[in-house]
């Protein structure tokens, strides 16, 4: 199993979960954060930690959502791991809880 992170997090892009993660599978897009699927050691650390709520457990995932495991493989062979907190995006308040932000996913 592994953890998810889904449509939420677009044009948010909290960092707090990469802080927490003890294996560093996060991957960082312009404006998305991607967990990679194998390197993810199910530690449900991250999924607590996210403003956001836009982490879930493959499990977990809401059936409108689960295209998002997919994208989340892809797009961590294809964007830069990190490993380290930074800031939000600059309008992150204003995107929180936005329905329906993947036409703005940038970096596929």
């Amino acid at each position: 199993m592994a953890f998810v992170v889904t449509d939420n997090c677009i044009q948010c892009k909290y960092t707090d979960c990469v802080e927490v993660c003890p294996v560093d599978c996060f991957y960082e897009g312009p404006n998305f954060l991607v967990i990679n699927p194998d390197e993810c050691i199910d530690c449900g650390l991250c999924e607590p930690v996210c403003p956001a709520e836009a982490i879930f457990s493959e499990d977990e995932l809401p059936s409108e959502m689960e295209h998002f495991f997919e994208l989340n493989e892809e797009l961590s062979q294809k964007w830069p791991n990190i490993s380290e907190r930074i800031d939000p995006l600059p309008d992150a308040k204003e995107w929180d809880g936005v329905e329906n932000k993947l036409p703005n996913l940038e970096g596929r």
